[in-house]
């Protein structure tokens, strides 16, 4: 069974196109007409050496491609850097106004009539006195001001 010159050429080429690129491809003419591409022409055969690497269209190709993917790897980077950024922002936000919570409702039990106390050594309970109490309510307003809380909405 002989195969089309045709389809021939085709397996040949994608049996060339498969080899090293250093690997020598030459071409010449059959006794039957036909062109043959080869590794070793037959001796006594005008033979042209070919090239098989195909060159890219542009030479700087693959460099420019490398240097566009590393400009969106460093996109992607700063990108999710940034979002962090933002989250940690949002949680310090957060905890900041929570503590501003605490501290708004401290000092306005220190400044109510409510009695006072904190816990000693034993367990025991120990009301605070005018002075304790107007220190503490001193502590907890510098401490709002270090915190730059926002001032108590009316509602």
């Amino acid at each position: 069974m002989t195969l089309h010159p045709t389809l021939r050429l085709a397996v040949w080429a994608l049996l060339f196109a498969a080899l090293p690129a250093a690997a020598a491809l030459y071409k010449w003419t059959d006794e039957k007409g036909g062109i043959v591409y080869g590794d070793t022409p037959p001796p006594g055969v005008k033979a042209e050496r070919v090239s098989a690497a195909v060159a890219p269209a542009n030479p700087s190709a693959v460099q420019d491609m490398a240097s566009k993917e590393a400009q969106i790897k460093k996109r992607q980077q700063d990108r999710a850097e940034d979002e962090a950024k933002a989250q940690k922002a949002d949680v310090d936000a957060k905890a900041k106004l929570d503590r501003c919570v605490q501290l708004r409702g401290r000092l306005q039990t220190l400044n109510s009539s409510a009695p006072v106390y904190k816990f000693d050594e034993s367990g025991g309970k120990v009301y605070y006195d005018a002075t304790e109490r107007a220190q503490a309510a001193a502590d907890t307003q510098k401490s709002m001001e270090e915190l730059q809380c926002p001032t108590a909405s009316a509602g």
